[in-house]
């Protein structure tokens, strides 16, 4: 795993927005997520996470993405640094770059 631990979240905001998804596959249905950002994160009659759009509508659809709003985004990176399931995905809109998560360089 190369989650990124060290990069604070501000540094992140700064190279412009980001978005996130979750891959259903791995998620173990723990909820950490939700209960860091339920404004961005829910867990559905499946048991399992997913992201809600800005209009909190579940996105069901695999690998669906959403906007990370910039006043969660410290529960967002702290949601995918402690997911158990390693599968929350945090990347830049602009070239789709996973910043955090299991896939973050």
């Amino acid at each position: 795993m190369t989650v990124q631990q060290d990069t604070p979240t501000d540094d992140l905001a700064a190279h412009g927005p980001l978005e996130v998804w979750i891959d259903q596959d791995l998620c173990t249905g723990d909820g950490i997520c939700a209960q860091y950002a339920r404004e961005v994160f829910e867990l559905d009659i499946d048991g399992l996470a997913y992201v809600k759009s800005e209009d909190d509508e579940l996105l069901q659809e695999p690998g669906a993405a959403t906007r990370v709003p910039l006043p969660l985004l410290r529960e967002v990176v702290d949601s995918a640094r402690e997911c158990p399931g390693e599968c929350i995905h945090v990347r830049r809109v602009s070239d789709r770059t996973e910043v955090v998560g299991p896939d973050a360089e």
